[in-house]
């Protein structure tokens, strides 16, 4: 695949390129551009390829005859590498693409600028495009053979190891396995939980969201992932619940997955799915930690109230949008579809049955932070009793 003598031109323009820092840099901008796992790379990683691979694939080139495997060495060595850091074989493509279209087209503008034959450019260009064909498909086979190897002992060694540190009963992982699973004994973690069953699902998902340098697997039957940074938003799929905690050291890491997976059944019911802040839901979940406490404050609040008429179950869920909206009668009423008299009709309503000060523009009728929370908490928890939270309220004796 050698150039003609008419071609040695060009050859000579593609390798002053690949000595142009300036044309490399343009090459990393353009594959990391398209390539937002490899830009979460450090640049100096992109970089390093581009240029070992510009220049084996322009000794290859140069030579008489078609290509060996060793001539496609490197390229096979970024698809192993880029496997082993978790890189997608999608993401690795587009990153290869990007450089390899904005290599060719700034050769033919040099080429161009050179004088040269639109005849012999064009000879030229399509038996490096035939070349630059077959290196993409090494690229693919080693990223293949490697995540293939990889697989087994990867997932094992992940799921040994985030059941060691999430799981009770177990002993603490030493510093040599944390290690071999990607983990840093030192380093502080973001836990993330998420509804995945699907287990083909379930491994790209994890592989994507681990993709910066954490370890993702299976435990109690959910996806669970330890990564350092918080994965960027094409990561986190819009269409799985997940939880998503702030980073935290490892030795603690174990009472932060609790958390996460008491939070996913309070965020699924907002009925969004993909990824919730687990601060988000941090004070639903500190009440709905204590059910009986719960069960307790209702019944002293809304003990009046009868769960089976549909009236005060009306007035609960008024009283609870009042609440939510900030106390503002125009956004209440909007959000259930009624006039603002209605909403103040009923606050009235449960004002007289409860003594709940709830009635708008009453003096002296304010609420506490903490007497708002209270209500709150027992107007939610006499519209969707907890289990544990004592008998289903307005069943107890009077």
């Amino acid at each position: 695949m050698a150039p003609t003598a008419r071609g040695d031109v060009f050859v000579k323009v593609l390798w002053a390129m690949a000595a142009d820092e300036d044309i490399v840099d343009d090459l990393v901008r353009a594959a990391r551009a398209q390539a937002p796992e490899v830009a979460r790379l450090p640049a100096a990683e992109t970089r390093r390829h581009v240029a070992l691979l510009f220049s084996a694939g322009l000794a290859s080139f140069e030579r008489a005859g078609d290509p060996s495997e060793r001539d496609f060495a490197e390229a096979a060595r970024l698809g192993a590498d880029r496997a082993a850091q978790g890189i997608s074989i999608g993401g690795l493509l587009c990153a290869v693409q990007a450089g390899r279209n904005r290599a060719l087209e700034i050769a033919v503008q040099r080429a161009r600028d050179a004088a040269i034959p639109d005849g012999v450019l064009l000879e030229v260009l399509l038996d490096l495009d035939r070349y630059l064909g077959a290196m993409e498909r090494h690229v693919i086979a080693g990223h293949r053979a490697a995540e293939q190897a990889l697989a087994g002992t990867r997932l094992e060694a992940g799921d040994r190891v985030l059941r060691a540190l999430l799981l009770g009963g177990e002993p603490a992982p030493a510093p040599a396995e944390l290690l071999r699973a990607g983990l840093r004994p030192d380093g502080r973690y973001h836990c993330l939980v998420g509804e995945v069953t699907d287990p083909g699902r379930l491994r790209a998902v994890g592989r994507r969201l681990a993709a910066g340098g954490g370890v993702a697997g299976t435990v109690r039957g959910r996806l669970a992932v330890l990564t350092p940074r918080m994965p960027a938003g094409e990561a986190l799929d819009p269409g799985v619940l997940m939880v998503v905690a702030p980073a935290w050291p490892l030795p603690g890491i174990r009472a932060v997955f609790d958390l996460c997976l008491a939070a996913l059944p309070i965020a699924g019911r907002s009925g969004r799915p993909g990824p919730h802040l687990l601060v988000e839901h941090a004070g639903d979940l500190a009440l709905s930690a204590q059910p009986v406490l719960a069960g307790l404050v209702t019944s002293a609040v809304l003990g009046e109230l009868r769960a089976g008429d549909d009236f005060h179950r009306e007035l609960v869920t008024t009283a609870m949008a009042y609440l939510d909206h900030g106390q503002r009668l125009d956004h209440t009423a909007a959000a259930l579809h009624v006039h603002p008299n209605t909403v103040r009709y009923r606050l009235r309503r449960l004002h007289e049955l409860t003594g709940v000060p709830l009635v708008p523009g009453e003096p002296g009728e304010g609420l506490t932070v903490l007497a708002t929370v209270g209500l709150w908490w027992a107007l939610r928890t006499w519209r969707e009793p907890p289990a544990g939270s004592g008998p289903a309220f307005g069943d107890f004796d009077a």
